[in-house]
C-alpha cells in the first residue's frame, strides 16, 4: 500500500462521501469508498482500511443520534448481523483476491440496480419486510455483505424502510445497528491479517476526513436534497463496480 498522491486522490473524496452519507444519509453511499479504494488496492486491503475509518463515523454519528433510534427494530437487525459475519468471515478464508473483487464488483452493481428499481417503483417495498422474523432475516444478509465489503446497507433498507420509520429515526436506527456490526467486525478482520502498518498510517491521516464528512452529513440531514447526491453515488458505483467485475474475470 502506496501512501502516494494517487491513493489520497482517490481515498479522500471517498472517506469524505462515506461520512456524509453514514452521518445524513442512512449509510447508503458509504458502501462507495470501498470499490474506489479496491481500484488501487487489494480489495482485502481496502475493506480493511475502511472498518477503522467507519467505526470512527459511527462513533461521531451515534452522539449525533443519541436515544433517537427505534430499539425494537436496532436489535432485530443487531441480532441477525452475528451469523451473518460469521458467514462472511468463513467466505474469507477460501475466496481469492479476484473472487473477492467479483463479489465487491457484484454488489456494487446489484447496489445501484436495487436503488434504481426501487425509485421507479419497479420494486415495492411493503409492511411485509416489517416483521421481526424478516428483520433477522436482513440483519444476517447485512452483517454478510457489510463484511464483505462494507454494503450492508441494501438488506438494512428493506427492512427499516417497510418498517415506515420517520426519516430522523431511520437514520438513527442505520447508525446504531452498523456501530454494532462494525464493531463485531474487527476481531475477525484482524484475525484474517487485513489491517498493516500502512493501513494504520492512512487511517490516522484520514480520520479527520471521515469526522468532517459525518459532521458535514449531520448539517446537511433535513437540508441538502437526498436526490441528487444519490444519483451521483449510483453512477460512480456502478463505473467502480463494473471496472472491478472486468479486472476479476480478466
Amino acid at each position: 500500500m502506496e501512501l502516494d498522491t494517487t491513493f489520497f486522490a482517490l481515498a479522500i473524496p471517498a472517506v469524505l462521501f462515506a461520512g456524509i452519507s453514514k452521518g445524513g444519509f442512512g449509510s447508503g453511499a458509504a458502501f462507495a469508498a470501498t470499490p474506489i479504494l479496491a481500484l488501487i488496492l487489494e480489495p482485502a486491503q481496502a475493506v480493511g482500511l475502511m472498518l477503522p475509518l467507519l467505526m470512527l463515523m459511527d462513533v461521531t454519528g451515534l452522539r449525533s443520534f443519541w436515544g433517537k433510534w427505534s430499539w425494537h427494530h436496532a436489535s432485530r437487525l443487531m441480532a441477525g448481523m452475528v451469523p451473518g459475519v460469521v458467514v462472511g468471515w468463513l467466505l474469507f478464508h477460501v475466496v481469492s483476491a479476484d473472487g473477492v473483487r467479483l463479489i465487491v464488483g457484484s454488489v456494487a452493481i446489484g447496489f445501484v440496480i436495487y436503488q434504481v428499481a426501487r425509485s421507479r417503483g419497479w420494486l415495492q417495498i411493503g409492511t411485509t419486510f416489517a416483521s421481526t422474523g424478516w428483520g433477522l432475516v436482513m440483519g444476517a444478509f447485512a452483517g454478510f455483505t457489510s463484511f464483505v465489503s462494507h454494503a450492508g446497507g441494501p438488506p438494512a433498507a428493506l427492512y427499516l424502510l417497510g418498517s415506515k420509520l420517520d426519516k430522523t429515526k431511520y437514520q438513527a436506527t442505520t447508525v446504531l445497528a452498523f456501530w454494532w456490526a462494525n464493531l463485531i467486525k474487527f476481531v475477525p478482520y484482524f484475525a484474517l491479517g487485513m489491517f498493516s502498518t500502512d493501513s494504520f498510517r492512512a487511517n490516522l491521516l484520514l480520520a479527520p476526513v471521515a469526522v468532517i464528512g459525518v459532521l458535514l452529513g449531520v448539517a446537511a440531514h433535513g437540508r441538502l436534497p437526498e436526490k441528487l447526491f444519490f444519483q451521483i453515488t449510483y453512477v460512480l458505483l456502478f463505473i467502480t463496480g463494473s471496472k472491478l467485475i472486468w479486472d476479476a474475470l480478466t
